[in-house]
């Protein structure tokens, strides 16, 4: 099997803060009351003073407002679907896994309609708050080796040498950038 981070790796560029946009466009008033919160967060999470699930659970804190996340989700796929990678498409499978920190209530449609394995952060779609761990680094070879104990992993890919853990399961691993796949840094694996 293959498994695949999915945020700048087959979706570019990133799924929440793409959904975050398109809420702003179609729920004005509450994604701008989280706003001013969220960017402050921001700052503190690249200053590594904030952990990024706190700036998540912030930046999602709209959702309550929101008459129907499930038909906004559905909304929001229909105008990015076709940003997803066509290198990707081209190579899918089966029994392809989507591995990703992004909240698993805004990848689960995509992830059915293109017919693979989806492992993501568990997040309540109607509080914004995280259930569990973000699903980032080592959490992800922790959920990929709960959901499947005995998988064997033939290729990895993914954007970010943060998931080196996980491309350290695989046989191949691959980065990738704006759809181009380069062999992962021996040296990082």
């Amino acid at each position: 099997m293959n498994v695949y981070d999915f945020d700048q790796t087959i979706y570019e560029p990133d799924s929440s803060y793409s959904f975050f946009l398109h809420c702003l466009k179609y729920h004005t008033r509450p994604v701008l009351a989280v706003l001013p919160e969220s960017l402050i967060l921001l700052i503190k999470q690249k200053r590594g003073k904030v952990e990024t699930a706190v700036l998540k659970e912030q930046l999602f804190s709209f959702l309550p407002y929101l008459s129907s996340v499930d038909a906004e989700v559905e909304r929001f796929w229909k105008t990015h679907r076709q940003n997803i990678g066509q290198w990707y498409l081209e190579q899918k499978r089966d029994d392809d896994i989507i591995i990703s920190a992004s909240p698993e209530f805004l990848l689960r449609p995509m992830a059915e309609a293109l017919g693979v394995h989806l492992i993501a952060t568990p997040m309540d779609p109607y509080s914004g708050k995280i259930r569990g761990r973000n699903c980032h680094d080592c959490e992800k070879v922790r959920r990929f080796r709960e959901a499947f104990p005995d998988a064997h992993v033939d290729r990895f890919y993914s954007d970010s040498l943060s998931d080196a853990p996980m491309a350290a399961l695989a046989d191949e691993a691959f980065l990738v950038r704006k759809g181009k796949c380069i062999p992962w840094p021996k040296s990082v694996r």
